[in-house]
């Protein structure tokens, strides 16, 4: 779960901003695709850190017909249909899909979306393959994300790879692999952290890059900042977890 609380971090401090009107779009947009579609959705408001579910056919035939609201922005009814493995898969997809827009220009954010593949466990026993589609709601200068759709319907048609990013203006995507772990971390930075999985301290680090020790330290916390962990350790582990360092 070690992803989960790194990615709803990354999604709770940054949800600064609450719009009426952007939560209330996105609710409509929900309600038209469960009754168009049959689907799941889920509306996730980050800032107040709820979530709003509309479960529809598909949603119902899986036992989810009360299942409305939840403190949480996970949909954790939803999530225990997945193997323990399934669920970590799925937070890895989002977070590399969170890093990815970072280093997009932030007027092009809100043109991608996130498809995935998963597993749910049926309550007959078998296992049912599905797509599931993510999109963030953006404040209006584009900065934050204010509220995330989530949708899960039975997958109609297969595609290569487990998740990618998708732009719906341009029809263009890019699959989401440890390839893309490296818009996570810096070139520089992925050296400075596996010079201290090595063992390294900051000073035999410096030494080395010919740097100064306040730009090591500079650098772990911009590590531990992006990694959302608490200490190196964590940081190294992390990394190892994602394929970002070997």
């Amino acid at each position: 779960m070690k992803h989960r609380k790194e990615l709803d971090r990354l999604l709770r401090d940054q949800a600064s901003t609450y719009n009426a009107d952007h939560l209330s779009e996105a609710m409509c947009y929900a309600q038209a695709i469960v009754r168009t579609e049959n689907a799941i959705a889920v509306v996730s408001d980050l800032a107040n850190g709820r979530s709003h579910i509309v479960a529809g056919d598909f949603g119902k035939s899986l036992g989810l017909d009360d299942y409305n609201h939840e403190d949480s922005i996970w949909e954790s009814k939803i999530l225990s249909l997945m193997t323990p493995d399934e669920q970590e898969q799925k937070y890895i997809a989002e977070l590399r899909f969170f890093h990815y827009l970072r280093h997009l220009p932030k007027l092009k954010r809100p043109q991608y979306h996130l498809v995935s593949k998963l597993h749910f466990c049926q309550p007959d026993g078998h296992t049912r393959e599905l797509l599931h589609r993510m999109y963030y709601i953006y404040s209006a200068d584009c900065e934050t994300v204010e509220c995330a759709i989530c949708l899960y319907s039975p997958l109609v048609f297969d595609f290569n790879g487990k998740s990618h990013a998708v732009n719906s203006v341009t029809g263009m995507s890019e699959e989401l692999t440890t390839h893309t772990n490296g818009n996570i971390l810096s070139r520089r930075e992925r050296q400075i952290l596996t010079l201290i999985d090595s063992g390294m301290k900051s000073a035999e680090i410096a030494d080395l890059l010919n740097i100064s020790i306040h730009t090591v330290s500079r650098h772990r916390q911009e590590i531990l900042s992006k990694l959302q962990v608490k200490n190196s350790h964590e940081a190294c582990r992390r990394a190892k977890s994602m394929g970002i360092v070997s």
